[in-house]
């Protein structure tokens, strides 16, 4: 395989850039663990596990069996999911112009330590669906009596535009499913078809992550005093929280695609094997 030659001006450049690109890097990386990384793609990981048993069956006769989990459990691979996410938030947050250390502080003290916790901990505990309808049916009450918290957590969920965010990535990944079963053979579907079915979904899509989002981070953040909250909410509303928002979001989209991706062309090869 032949591949292109950098012209000689670029790639004295790129080398020039190197030791400072490296330095960044071990900055966001330092960053990443502090807001426990390596924890919460565990958690993901988790999630996936569940998500691919699910797939198996509802698309796959008899579930799959061992090969179709050995498969996913290739997929949910923790260090590459880990190293996709770090490297987009890294390219991601070299776009911003805000100071790292803007937000490192707050995380590395105690107070930003046991937010992460608590953040961890309970998406960790919603991956058990009884779990989970707990905490959406807390939050349903909370909002009918008007819970001060809610006010609070809304101020959080519009600075960063998390909804939209969440229900984009969300729309993303299914595309990227649904190119994956139809280069793996599963389907024929032009891109505007994989658009339109899409698309179709985004309704429910902005509902269920509204409501998921908000019983998430009342459970979450529950044990804060109030006081902890507004000083989070007020980090997370200012110029570099909003930043390192949107790059840890460039981070976790591009190893949700890369993922989803890969889940739909592996349960197309699954589909196309039995069929044979």
């Amino acid at each position: 395989m032949l591949h292109r030659i950098l012209p000689l001006a670029t790639a004295a450049a790129l080398a020039l850039a190197a030791p400072a690109w490296a330095q960044a890097t071990r900055a966001t990386d330092a960053l990443l663990d502090q807001l426990g990384l390596p924890q919460t793609v565990a958690v993901m990981r988790q999630e996936g596990l569940d998500y691919g048993a699910e797939l198996a069956l509802d698309m796959l006769p008899g579930g799959g069996g061992r090969s179709w989990t050995e498969v996913v459990q290739r997929i949910y691979d923790t260090d590459r999911m880990e190293a996709t996410v770090r490297d987009g938030f890294a390219t991601a947050w070299a776009e911003e112009d805000v100071p790292l250390e803007g937000v490192t502080g707050f995380f590395a003290s105690d107070a930003g330590q046991k937010v992460i916790r608590l953040e961890i901990s309970a998406r960790e505990a919603m991956t058990d669906p009884g779990v989970e309808e707990a905490a959406r049916d807390a939050y349903r009450v909370s909002a009918d009596e008007s819970d001060p918290r809610l006010g609070l957590i809304g101020d959080f969920i519009e600075a960063n535009d998390l909804i939209d965010a969440n229900v984009v990535g969300a729309m993303n990944s299914s595309y990227e499913f649904y190119a994956g079963l139809v280069d793996g053979g599963a389907f024929e579907m032009s891109e505007e078809e994989i658009l339109a079915v899409v698309w179709d979904s985004e309704a429910d899509s902005r509902s269920d992550t509204r409501e998921w989002l908000y019983a998430y981070m009342m459970l979450a953040y529950r044990p804060l005093e109030e006081a902890a909250l507004r000083d989070y909410v007020e980090l997370a509303s200012s110029p570099q929280g909003r930043a390192l928002n949107r790059a840890l979001f460039a981070g976790f989209d591009r190893m949700y695609g890369e993922i989803s991706y890969a889940l739909g062309l592996a349960l197309a090869r699954q589909m196309t094997a039995q069929e044979l």
